[in-house]
Formats: structure tokens, sequence, C-alpha cells
């Protein structure tokens, strides 16, 4: 069994370039994280660079060192989305610089609290020139995050250099002290490289954002979907048996080429991640001169180990304007993942400087009806979500309950972890559980009940609406697997009865005499034979000697019975001849895309006029609908014909 392990921690460096980044991170380690040849000739890190020292404690210190030219800042968030704690690096001899200040504000943006400042390149300054440019670090950090972290005077290329072993050992501290957290979340990765060992295959490696992951485990490939075995665990460089949340974790998956998975794509438990293309956010912009973003305007995207552009539209009367706080959706042109608490950073359609960033609030942000009221108050609930208040104002605020498998991917928590309120109602529908509050319940099945009363009040001779029909009429807006369970729970209570299609409450019965029994006999053969044209009410009282009246009487007890139809006044059709009838139709949608007056009259054999009459009766009962001069099957119906 693999011994226990502590809390890990994760040190990314910050700064401009040319400041010695990568020489304090070679000094502290012994490792050069410069693994191109690029970087070699040119003096300074292009990609990402890892290296990783053993603590006292038995884990290890885990190091991003990031690079620090204005034009490699997408590959420097890449870095910072999954550290722990900043080592903001600033050269004795140039002081504060532009990229010092971005990468400054990327911390803060990221929500990075804790760190240290190594002032570097102090042989080559004197003591006043060491203290003007401290005074000067300073207050550029005095309102951030980071104005309490400590500062260490750093000769990195020195062997022997008394700041960098003061360093080291406050690291160490440092990571020895941090606090473990409980975390139940599913497991997530955030990709930032992939490559291929000989003989092993696909190696993809990141920072864990949530959960653990174990050899052997499935993991989906996301946004793609793709699932992958996990054959080897390296966590902290080191051989594991099990990754876990704050870890730097390679994984040798198998089945999968190199060109399947890329930075940028998450590794996550099955059910924690789905595909999104809008996602609704809390904006943070940095103050400065540029004017108003306008509506739809272009920004890069920085979220995880992700680089996309996105348009920004805003979802509050105020202007998106520098120095302002305010909610947007971000809309692209491919799916993403991520989850609500992600942060994330924008910079400007040129890519030249970061504007701000901000909080994901809804990964599932819809395309319309974004500013409205209960929009505002669903988003309202989601930032206390965020914040650490639970579920229960979010399902106030969702009025028709909200799928498990959505909660799950709201809170990255398991199903059984979800701490759900005590006064909720879970309904199954297929594989998957609503959840809503009792209260909510009930009024939807009120209103389910009082449209199935107002139906029977109107047309007291039919057998009720089928399931589609009454939907529409109780709650238009219900999700279909919803409204499914809805119905079944009715039905199973017997509140609800169910008659083929047809729905209708318990006292809503045809009540047959033994005279009514004796004449319905004698109708339903003759309507029977008559198939597509069956004989009108005036014909049927002639051949059995009954007033139209009584006959008319009888057949509407059959309706609600459900053995035959009233298609149109005085006209009824045979139960099984109205199916047959149905699956013509449907055949023809099915072929066609619609169906329509001649095609179904020419397949019917009969006239215009009572080929019309069927089809208005089918878009009556909610089989069917008409658009323009055409019918096409209803989704929702709940017909199921032979």
């Amino acid at each position: 069994m693999e011994p226990a392990r502590g809390r890990a921690v994760i040190v990314g460096t910050a700064g401009h370039i040319d400041h010695g980044k990568t020489t304090l991170v070679r000094a502290l380690t012994g490792v050069d994280t410069d693994r191109l040849a690029e970087e070699k000739r040119r003096g300074i890190s292009i990609e990402l660079g890892y290296a990783y020292q053993p603590l006292a404690n038995g884990e290890v210190l885990g190091f991003i060192d990031v690079p620090g030219h204005e034009r490699l800042v997408h590959t420097m968030v890449a870095g910072a989305c999954g550290i722990d704690f900043a080592l903001l690096v600033v050269a004795a001899d140039d002081g504060v610089m532009p990229q010092t200040r971005e990468h400054l504000a990327i911390l803060e943006l990221l929500g990075i609290g804790a760190g240290a400042v190594a002032l570097s390149k102090v042989d080559r300054v004197d003591a006043e020139r060491r203290q003007r440019v401290q005074t000067e670090i300073a207050a550029a950090l005095a309102s951030t995050p980071l104005g309490a972290a400590r500062f260490f005077h750093i000769n990195a290329t020195a062997a022997d250099d008394p700041g960098t072993a003061a360093l080291s050992r406050y690291l160490h501290e440092r990571a020895v002290q941090w606090h473990a957290r409980s975390d139940r979340r599913l497991f997530r990765l955030a990709v930032d490289r992939v490559f291929t060992l000989p003989g092993h295959g696909t190696v993809v490696a990141g920072t864990v954002f949530g959960g653990e992951v174990r050899i052997d485990d499935t993991v989906m490939i996301m946004p793609a979907g793709t699932p992958a075995r996990v054959r080897n665990i390296h966590a902290q460089n080191r051989p594991a048996t099990l990754g876990r949340s704050g870890e730097r974790c390679a994984l040798n998956l198998t089945g999968i080429e190199r060109s399947a998975v890329t930075r940028g794509d998450w590794l996550a438990a099955a059910p924690l991640l789905a595909p999104s293309t809008r996602i609704d956010v809390r904006v943070r912009l940095l103050a400065g001169r540029d004017p108003p973003l306008p509506a739809w305007a272009p920004l890069h995207v920085h979220l995880g180990t992700l680089h996309r552009v996105a348009h920004a539209t805003g979802l509050e009367a105020t202007p998106a304007s520098p120095g302002t706080t305010l909610r947007m959706q971000l809309v692209f042109d491919q799916p993403i993942c991520c989850l609500p608490g992600d942060r994330f950073i924008l910079r400007n359609a040129q890519a030249s400087r970061t504007i701000g960033g901000g909080v994901v609030l809804d990964p599932f942000a819809p395309a319309r009806k974004r500013r409205t009221d209960a929009r505002r108050q669903y988003l309202d609930a989601l930032e206390q979500l965020v914040a650490g208040a639970g579920i229960a104002t979010l399902l106030q605020q969702s009025p028709h309950g909200l799928l498990l498998a959505d909660l799950v991917r709201l809170t990255g928590l398991p199903a059984g972890e979800i701490p759900l309120p005590a006064n909720v109602a879970r309904l199954s529908c297929g594989r998957d559980e609503f959840v809503l509050l009792t209260a909510q319940w009930a009024q939807l099945r009120e209103r389910a009940l009082k449209a199935l009363r107002a139906f029977h009040a109107q047309a007291p001779e039919e057998p009720g609406p089928d399931s589609g029909r009454l939907r529409r009429m109780a709650a238009p807006g219900i999700p279909d697997a919803l409204w499914r369970a809805l119905v079944d729970e009715l039905v199973r209570e017997r509140v609800v009865l169910r008659q083929a299609p047809w729905l209708h409450l318990p006292e809503h019965v045809a009540m047959l005499s033994q005279a009514d029994q004796a004449l319905a006999q004698a109708l339903r053969p003759l309507i029977a034979a008559g198939r597509f044209d069956p004989p009108w009410v005036r014909v049927l009282a002639t051949r059995t000697q009954q007033p139209e009246q009584r006959v008319r009487e009888v057949l509407r007890k059959l309706v609600t019975e459900g053995s035959v139809y009233q298609v149109v006044h005085d006209l009824f059709y045979d139960a099984s001849c109205i199916s047959e009838l149905a699956g013509i139709a449907g055949a023809l949608a099915r072929e066609h895309g619609t169906v329509n007056a001649a095609r179904y009259r020419d397949a019917l054999g009969l006239g215009r006029k009572r080929t019309i009459q069927i089809l208005e009766f089918f878009d009556r009962v909610g089989y069917t609908r008409r658009v323009r001069d055409a019918h096409v099957l209803r989704q929702d119906s709940g017909w199921h014909l032979s």
C-alpha cells in the first residue's frame, strides 16, 4: 500500500523576462527547467518548466517556472492557474517592469493570495538601490493579497548565497505547514503538457484541480468526451498509485493517441464535466484608460490551461468600463468545460495586455432570456453556491428543480456527497433524478390536476388529454423528463388514471347502464365496419331505430371509455381505426418530414374534406401540430401506436 501523503504544494514563479526566475528555480532545486534547445540558445523561457524538491515530511514541493516575455502571457497563465504559492521575482537592477505588474494582476485575478518576493541580482547593485527597488515593489503589492509577502535578497548564481538558502528554508516551512483540506470533489486535471514515452504511449500532465485518480480508473478527455484508462501515475515526480487534488500528476493513458488530447483539455471523472459554448461569469475589469467594452467584443479567455477567443456580452445595465465589476456572458465558437467558481483571465482582442478576469457562475448559460429577473436571481443563487452557501437558494430559484447530474456539475461533488436540504423531493426519471423543493413539487402536482379538471369540464365527452397536451396546458416550460416523472407519480398514486394515451381523473368515467351497453354493442360493429368512412350519427340512429340524441349520448360515453373517438361533431371512429389512421400519418411524416392533406388523402382514398377533418382531429388531440399547410408529429405526444 502506498504511504499516506500530506497536502501537496505548488510554487509558481512570476515576473518580467530576464529577471532570473529560471536561474532561481535551478538554485533552489538543482533542476534546469529550460529543457528546449531554443530556450537554451536564446536564454529565455518559452514553455512551462517543472522542478521538484523533497521535504522533511516526505512530501515533495513542486515548482512551475513560467515565461516572462509579454508575448508568452498565455503560457504564464496556463502555469499560474494551478499554483498555491506565488514566487514573484524582480531584478534589483531593473526594478518593477511591465510584466511584473501584469503577472501580479494575473495572480490577484486568479485568487492566489500566498507568496514571497525574490529581489534577484542583488550583486549588481548597491544597498541603496536594493532598498529603493524593495520600496517600489512593496508599493506595487500594497493593494493586493500579496501585500504582506516576505522579501528575500537573492544572488542565485552564487553557490552559497544566504538569500537563496533563506528562501529555500522559508518555502519548506510554508509547505510543511500548509493545511490539508478535505476534498470530496470528483477528479479533474487541467492538461498543460502532452508527450509520448517509448513503450508507454501517451502521457498527459497537469495540476489536479479536485478529487483523486487511481491506476485503472477510466477518465474522460473533455470537451471531446473520449474515455481513457489510466495505466500509470506519477504524482509530484514520483511513481504513485494515487494522484490527488493540488498535485502535479503525469498520467499514462492507454488507447489514446497524442493527437487526441492537448493543452487546455481536462481529464475528469465521467459525471463531472459537460461541454458548453456559453458561460455566465462575474468579471472584474482592471482600471485603465480604455473605453468601455462594446457589445460582442472579442476577448482572449484563459481558463484553466485553455486559451480561446470568446465574444462578451453584458448581463447588466452597467457599462463594461475599466475598473468596474459586473456580470457578463462569454460565448465561444467551440465547446469548453468549466465549473462554477473556476477563475479566468481576460486579455484584449489583440492579446497585448490583460484587461481583467473573474469567476465562472453558470457553465451552461442560456442564449435567450439572459437578463430577466428570474435569471438574475438564479445567478445570485449561483454566486452564493460559489461562496459556499450550499444549494438551498439555488433550488428556490429553480421552480422545475434540477437534475441530480446537473447538481454534480455545479458542485463538483459525487451525487451521494451533495448536501441536499431536508425539504426536497427526489424523482426518478430514467437513469437520473430530479431534485426539487417539496413545496415546488406540490405546486406542479396541483397545476397538473387543475388543468385536468378544466379539460374535463370543457370537454366532458372526451376521455381526457394525452400527456403532451396536458403538459402544454399545465406547465409548458417544464422539462420533459420531469413532466414524465410527475405523470408517472400521479398514475402510481392513482390520483390520475391512464387509459391508452389518455389521462383522466378517477371520477371521469363512463357509466353505462344495461340499456346503454345493449345500444353500444349494436353501434360498435357498425362504426368499425365503416373503417375510414364510418356512418354519421343520423345514419346510426336510423339503423338502430333509436333517437339521434340517445345515440349521441351513448357514443360520448364510449369516447370517455376510450373505445371510440369523436373526430368531428356526430362523426365517431373506432379506436383501432384511429390507431391505423395515426400510423399512416406517422409513416408519411417520417418519410417526408411532414404530412399534407393531398398526400394523406391519396393514402386513405378519402375526399379532401374528410382528410382535413382527420388531420385536424390529430392536431386537436396532440398527435400532430399544424405548420402552415402541413402537419408534423409532436415529439412530446403521449400516443404509442402499433
